[in-house]
């Protein structure tokens, strides 16, 4: 197990020692991949910065995704259209959805960059970051976000994951780091001593960290 998520950023940073050097940026999904990512830039000398992505909930089944929303100029809209149609998400669902999402979104931006502008990720080694992976949902929306941004390469790194969903993952990225894959596989925070909720504010503190490391 992992003693935390910085116990884990720093082994998974280890065994991405090897892209040290490169022209990199560490993208981090929040809050959880945040501390992770922290301590896979400190190691890399990597710029982190967060990726935020916003799950689209069904009518009456908030907890089932129905697609998602990536932020950005503009914002990338995702759906699943079996899952919209199996639910009855209506249109006016989806817009109403679509807004709440985007408000969340600009709150995150707001909170977390303070009106900084988002990272270039044109023509650079773009490392994506999570605590872990379960159903890899959001991670693969993220990835279909980045496929259209112009990055040269695109690494998935996370501590854990199951085996299935990880070979879903390796087809729409360029290369993937996973520490282990066990298989059951039951939930992320099992594999971690310590796995209490990220906050915003740990957030930011994160971020002007790994701001300060680098200057």
């Amino acid at each position: 197990m992992f003693a935390d998520r910085t116990d884990a950023g720093r082994q998974l940073g280890a065994a991405l020692s090897g892209h040290r050097g490169e022209p990199l940026l560490v993208l981090a999904l929040p809050r959880g991949g945040v501390p992770v990512g922290l301590e896979v830039a400190r190691v890399l000398d990597a710029p982190l910065d967060v990726i935020l992505v916003r799950k689209l909930r069904a009518p009456a089944h908030p907890e089932l995704a129905i697609g998602a929303i990536v932020d950005g100029a503009p914002p990338q809209l995702l759906l699943d259209d079996q899952l919209v149609a199996a639910t009855g998400a209506t249109q006016d669902h989806i817009a109403a959805e679509k807004a709440r999402q985007l408000r969340e979104s600009a709150r995150r931006r707001q909170a977390y960059r303070g009106g900084r502008p988002a990272p270039e990720t044109w023509g650079r080694t773009v490392i994506v970051v999570d605590d872990g992976i379960a159903t890899g949902a959001t991670m693969r929306i993220a990835l279909k976000a980045l496929a259209r941004s112009g990055a040269a390469r695109v690494i998935v790194a996370v501590p854990v994951a199951p085996p299935d969903v990880l070979e879903k993952i390796r087809a729409e990225a360029d290369e993937v780091v996973c520490l282990r894959t066990p298989e059951p596989f039951h939930a992320v925070g099992l594999h971690y001593h310590d796995f209490d909720q990220t906050s915003d504010e740990e957030v930011v503190r994160a971020l002007a960290e790994a701001d300060r490391n680098r200057a």
